[in-house]
């Protein structure tokens, strides 16, 4: 009988939005599937995501060429042309799939896919169901995985770290072309509600653990982003890229009872107005495209003008729209607003720029591919090159779905070579001399710490001075934070601590080494575009 400890499994993959979900489901008509999430089944980014899905699903307005161009002017000169094509040329099909397992968005009278229209697109193309897309995704998919007599899914388990061949075995083993020769061969996942952890073997390991919001101080992500994929690769020797890019929307919702709340940009693409505390719309100033310009540009424009009033946050003004339109379009939003005594119908709703989206992370080839053999990586987690320095609305569901599908043929090509995991065992973890932690105040003002210091110092714009400062504390942050993982008894608190200061270390090394602005990244002491040097990915490998 299998020890408690242990689990085998022919495809592990962590993170349970749409991205690991998806892979999950298409792996499993072939292979057995252990999926591993930290918290609920249901609890991930992708719940969160609000506008949609962006496709050409209307040829008659719409065409894969502009689609392609969009993105690529969205990315600023970033993107790989390669991975854009080949997302944007799959979108049709990937939300046929979605439809396929469930997921329903809204449809006009006419009974075709209601279709709207965000900042950067230059046609309506983002399918929805009304402002709460993700959830509709998000609990097909849950259905469906639940389901599936292929999947094992285990909730409450949090990942601490990869496996490895080059950590634990003696040869260099295969890896794929380019890479160092190291391969995957499992990982550790802490049982939280047992308080033990659990190695488990596998051929295959997925990452869709999503980004890194909750490394900043303000942001639109839920508590459960905090970068763990990103970091556990880092460690375990993958490349990572174009981490200084990290997307701020420009419209969370500024009130002190509201945490974490979106406001979609799908307000703005149906013709919501920003304006200062003065009244005045002041997109027009900074951009010809005016409200529906790309959301870097938005950030900045919201951040110079609260920099130069002193004032807390603007307004988005949908005033001016028809009252009956907005309770059906926006029935999540408007309800919220209404719980907090803002009433979109008849006032604008308080805004402010929050950490949204990760356009950086491990960086990956057109078949989700690692440089560790066996190692994927899909969703907000990877850098596939579709993003460049700045994300295109609603480009990242899409980009989830055509990827994870793409990793589902990458896994069972890798299990056919190493047929499957029945002959690896992995080591068991081994606690040491650990103890039981003795100041949980400790792990707290570290984690306040950083975040406050990112959102001060690696902000919407930055400086060299202000990096520089932020790289230094976080070393001695880092080295606080080694002593006590090796010391005590991990928690989920420990583990998510450790895996932002690795984060936030991979940001700052990143937007120090990019000297241009371009993008998200902003800089003060190089606020031109170089164009013979900036147009290179930003790799650390460690």
């Amino acid at each position: 009988m299998m020890d408690p400890l242990e689990h085998t499994s022919d495809v592990v993959v962590i993170g349970s939005g749409v991205a690991g979900l998806s892979f999950a489901l298409a792996v499993a008509e072939q292979a057995q599937v252990t999926l591993v999430t930290k918290r609920e089944l249901s609890n991930s980014n992708t719940v969160w995501a609000q506008g949609g899905i962006a496709a050409v699903l209307d040829p008659s307005h719409d065409t894969i060429e502009q689609h392609i161009q969009d993105t690529l002017v969205a990315g600023a000169g970033l993107c790989r042309k390669e991975a854009v094509a080949l997302v944007v040329q799959a979108g049709p099909a990937a939300i046929g799939r979605l439809m396929a397992q469930g997921v329903s968005f809204d449809r006009g009278e006419d009974g075709q896919l209601h279709l709207t229209r965000e900042g950067g697109h230059s046609a309506r193309r983002v399918a929805h169901q009304a402002d709460h897309t993700g959830v509709a995704i998000e609990l097909a998919l849950v259905e469906k995985v639940l389901a599936h007599p292929n999947i094992l899914v285990l909730e409450h388990h949090q990942a601490i770290d990869l496996i490895t061949r080059a950590r634990f075995a003696k040869g260099t083993g295969r890896g794929v072309p380019g890479g160092k020769g190291d391969q995957i061969l499992g990982t550790y996942a802490l049982d939280i509600q047992r308080n033990r952890v659990v190695a488990i073997s596998a051929a295959v390991v997925c990452l869709a653990t999503g980004g890194a919001g909750k490394t900043y101080l303000y942001t639109t992500n839920p508590d459960v982003a905090t970068g763990d994929g990103l970091a556990m690769a880092w460690r375990a020797g993958a490349r990572v890229a174009n981490m200084e890019f990290f997307q701020f929307h420009p419209t969370c919702l500024y009130h002190p009872q509201a945490k974490n709340f979106l406001i979609s940009e799908a307000l703005r693409g149906e013709g919501g107005i920003l304006r200062n505390g003065r009244g005045e719309a002041f997109m027009p100033r900074y951009d010809p495209r005016k409200d529906l310009a790309p959301r870097d540009i938005v950030a900045r424009a919201i951040d110079t003008e609260l920099k130069a009033s002193g004032e807390d946050c603007v307004f988005l003004d949908m005033t001016h729209l028809p009252a009956a339109f907005l309770e059906e379009h926006f029935p999540t939003i408007h309800a919220r607003c209404m719980e907090l005594g803002i009433d979109m119908r008849r006032q604008p709703i308080p805004v402010v720029p929050g950490a949204h989206y990760q356009c950086g992370g491990v960086q990956v080839n057109r078949d989700a591919e690692t440089n560790i053999f066996g190692l994927l990586a899909i969703g907000e987690v990877s850098c596939t090159g579709l993003h460049g320095a700045n994300r295109l609305a609603s480009n990242s569901l899409l980009e989830a779905v055509v990827y994870a599908e793409r990793a589902a043929t990458t896994a069972l090509k890798v299990l056919a070579e190493r047929g499957g995991a029945d002959q690896l065992r992995v080591p068991q973890w081994d606690t040491g001399q650990a103890g039981d932690p003795d100041e949980q105040v400790v792990v707290s003002q570290s984690w306040d710490e950083i975040r406050r210091l990112m959102w001060n110092y690696v902000g919407i714009v930055r400086s060299n001075r202000r990096l520089l400062r932020a790289q230094r504390r976080l070393q001695l942050i880092e080295t606080e934070v080694r002593e006590d993982y090796w010391r005590f008894l991990l928690t989920p608190d420990l583990i998510e601590l450790r895996n932002i200061t690795t984060v936030a270390q991979l940001i700052v090394t990143s937007a120090l080494q990019r000297r241009e602005s371009r993008g998200l990244h902003w800089s003060i002491d190089y606020p031109e575009l170089d164009d013979e040097q900036g147009q290179r990915d930003t790799v650390l490998q460690r």
